[in-house]
């Protein structure tokens, strides 16, 4: 049961992750003094979701890993507006 128990905080932990990142960049204020900082936190967060991402995908179930997918490019489109702002 332990294995079991570690997918599923893995799982848990990847899904936080992914919305916490979503939250910061619907958070985002462009016309900020601020923005700058704002999108380095940002970017820090999508690196970690991914990273989050990547790491539940070792153990993941099959059903798992299609959600694991799906958050993956749920960012997809953070990450892309976060490299056309660099």
């Amino acid at each position: 049961m332990p294995y079991h128990k570690n997918k599923q905080q893995a799982f848990q932990a990847a899904q936080q992750a992914k919305e916490d990142a979503e939250e910061l960049y619907y958070e985002l204020n462009r016309n900020s003094g601020t923005y700058g900082h704002e999108l380095k936190h940002l970017k820090q967060e999508v690196n970690e979701a991914y990273q989050s991402i990547e790491n539940a995908h070792e153990v993941a179930s099959e059903h798992q890993r299609k959600q694991l997918e799906k958050f993956k490019k749920d960012i997809k489109p953070i990450v892309d507006e976060i490299n056309q702002n660099e």
